[in-house]
């Protein structure tokens, strides 16, 4: 199943349902968004809203993947830095592809539409996520042409006693 990518899709009610819908499942599934499981819907509501608000204000851009019903499958999250020393690259956040769809290449292809998005982008030169250690993502993101360029020990606390670490990784864009 091929799905069609846009960047700041129309912000309609069923696409809010369908975003909040799709990082539930992520994380219930095990995803690493910014939440452990079991998760319900009204616990990733403010995040949600926090990403829609820094949307409406122009700092973050919504890349999301739909099926051909228009359900949302996969999505990411584009910020740009305020500081201008550090404008010339994006932040990835909140990158997610439905757990029923995961082994089929839409992460790879969610990576490649945000790289297509960001070379789009006046003075981008790179691209940089972070990713919760334990997981393999780092491995996932080095097999897309990310580089590993940080980790803190023991940032991510999932739990007591299961503390993560956070990778922080590159993509240049080569400008």
């Amino acid at each position: 199943m091929a799905l069609t990518f846009t960047l700041e899709p129309p912000l309609t009610p069923a696409l809010r349902d369908g975003l909040l819908d799709l990082w539930t499942d992520v994380v219930n599934a095990g995803g690493a968004v910014g939440f452990v499981p079991p998760v319900r819907r009204e616990e990733i509501r403010p995040e949600l809203v926090r990403h829609l608000v820094q949307m409406a204000e122009g700092r973050t851009r919504l890349l999301v993947g739909q099926d051909a019903h228009g359900t949302p499958v996969a999505a990411a999250f584009l910020t740009s830095n305020p500081q201008h020393l550090n404008a010339h690259w994006l932040s990835l956040y909140s990158v997610m592809v439905h757990p029923r769809h995961q082994g089929e290449g839409h992460g790879r292809d969610l990576l490649a539409a945000a790289e297509d998005a960001a070379r789009a982008t006046d003075g981008i030169e790179a691209i940089r996520l972070s990713c919760r250690g334990g997981q393999g993502l780092e491995r996932f993101y080095a097999c897309c042409g990310y580089k590993e360029v940080g980790r803190v020990p023991g940032a991510v606390r999932v739990a007591p006693d299961d503390d993560r670490d956070e990778i922080f990784m590159l993509l240049s864009l080569g400008r």
